[in-house]
């Protein structure tokens, strides 16, 4: 049979791969290394809600340029509603207005922003102080004393700030600050003391930025003004000034969400690390989406997130082709260590190691008991899931009573894939005897820390990001690794005796 087709359509897929990658790279100028001059950060706010039959308005504060990150663009997606972007008092939010809505209801709202290094600074205005504070009792005397201790110990209104917070954070608290902490939000009951102290402060809203984050919610912070500047104080913890990942999403104490017409409102947020040349960023490339510059970035951002894990599959699909058809290295089923791979990824190497020789450990010895019940294969196999489920759970619930968190993160191994994995090596021990179970064994956990090493890498993940053409090129390799038929590496081991004959 000839074998002109097939390399036809290897050829074809290189080609293809080839030139959608470097399309990329010299017209969209997208850089091959990751790090560059510039950062872009996709932020996707999702707006949920109940409609109760009538007429709709929902406001969501908007961020502004602020010190580390400028706006770029912005777009929202809300099927049927009317949207106007609204400013008062120097402040940005978003208005969905819609005359009948009934039931669930799903609003979106992204946003680029461009990292920079210059620092703008925020209008040196400070807000009104909060003259109505009323306070029950016994509260108002506890808050005066917490007051005077914060007052005599520091010198200005920042250290009084900071004098406030160790009230209630240290493990010493006394009890005024025991008190009012069981009547009242940290970060409220913080402005409220502040205020009452003649110290202008309010409550803002930031966003914590970590690359492929889903499902964030919006932390409060404290914003204190004194000697015409602002600085922002971390309630929680009295550190002083901005982290570089946080993003003011609302910050002139105003509400970040407002729906009229509804009930169980909620925001949440998605979002996105993009490494990108200061010319691709300004000119927001990536909205330009053709045939050639086919890419992900059109997909909303928690399903980008979703997808730069799975990109990566296919490397460690090329790992094993590598190991499997070139060395000859036995592995306990295919595709096994790639998905054990991706689980490192999740919960670092050392643990997730540790977490899988655990469980497949104990699984084999159960496992021993049950062939000894004669079960039929489906029953038993179901006995190992709820087995593995029931190892993981219990080791879970220990980690966290002996204070090990990292060992919480056992949780991301494939249960399904661990409980074939345990029934496949049980058989293996009855039919072949420990050491073949002994050599796959070590041949998949080899396997899957040397995937997870190629899929980890930060030059990879950007690569097979931002390029979905190494995707076809990496389909060319492992076709022509597949027509492979020569003598493995750990095969040549039998040819050693003539060598020695030589």
């Amino acid at each position: 049979m000839s074998r002109v087709p097939f390399y036809v359509l290897v050829g074809t897929l290189l080609a293809i791969g080839i030139v959608l990658t470097a399309f990329r790279y010299f017209h969209y100028d997208v850089p091959f290394t990751p790090g560059e001059q510039r950062q872009v950060w996709e932020v996707e706010a999702q707006i949920n809600f109940d409609a109760d039959n009538g007429p709709v308005r929902v406001d969501l504060a908007l961020p502004a340029n602020q010190p580390g990150f400028r706006l770029l663009t912005e777009n929202t997606a809300s099927s049927g509603y009317g949207l106007s972007y609204l400013r008062e008092d120097n402040a940005r939010h978003a208005q969905w207005a819609i005359r009948q809505a009934n039931g669930p209801q799903q609003l979106y709202y992204s946003a680029q922003f461009l990292v920079t290094d210059g620092e703008e600074a925020f209008l040196a205005e400070p807000p009104p102080l909060q003259r109505d504070i009323a306070w029950a009792r016994p509260y108002d005397t506890a808050a005066r004393e917490v007051i005077d201790q914060a007052h005599a110990r520091s010198a200005d209104a920042f250290t009084f700030t900071r004098e406030l917070i160790k009230a209630f954070t240290d493990q010493r608290q006394g009890e005024n600050a025991r008190l009012l902490l069981s009547q009242y939000e940290r970060p409220v009951l913080l402005t409220r003391l502040l205020n009452q102290a003649d110290v202008h402060a309010r409550i803002v809203s930031g966003l914590t930025l970590e690359d492929g984050r889903r499902r964030q919610a919006l932390t409060s912070w404290l914003q204190v003004f004194e000697n015409d500047k602002w600085v922002l104080i971390n309630p929680r913890t009295g550190e002083q000034g901005k982290p570089e990942n946080l993003l003011l999403w609302e910050a002139k104490g105003n509400a970040v969400l407002e729906v009229q017409g509804g009930s169980d409102s909620r925001v949440s947020f998605s979002m996105l690390r993009h490494n990108e040349p200061a010319s691709v960023a300004v000119r927001n490339q990536f909205a330009d989406d053709t045939l050639l510059n086919f890419s992900i970035h059109s997909l909303p951002i928690e399903e980008q997130a979703l997808f730069k894990t799975i990109l990566l599959i296919p490397i460690g699909a090329l790992v094993v082709v590598l190991l499997r058809v070139l060395v000859g290295l036995e592995t306990s089923g295919t595709f096994m260590p790639v998905l054990i791979a991706l689980a490192f990824i999740q919960t670092t190497l050392l643990t997730g190691l540790v977490g899988f020789l655990l469980v497949v450990a104990v699984g084999l010895v159960i496992r021993s008991y049950l062939s000894r019940l004669n079960l039929l294969l489906v029953a038993r196999v179901s006995a190992v899931i709820i087995t593995v489920i029931a190892i993981i759970s219990v080791f879970s619930v220990m980690a966290y009573r002996f204070g090990l968190n990292a060992g919480l993160t056992i949780t991301f191994f494939p249960m399904i894939i661990l409980s074939w994995t345990i029934e496949r090596m049980s058989i293996l021990w009855e039919e072949e005897g420990p050491k073949e179970v002994l050599k796959q064994g070590f041949g998949s956990l080899l396997t899957a820390v040397l995937a997870y090493l190629a899929m980890n890498n930060p030059w990879v993940r950007h690569i097979t990001f931002n390029f979905l053409g190494v995707q076809l090129i990496l389909m060319a390799v492992i076709l022509l690794l597949g027509n492979y038929t020569g003598y493995r590496l750990l095969e040549l081991r039998r040819f050693q005796p003539l060598a020695k004959d030589d």
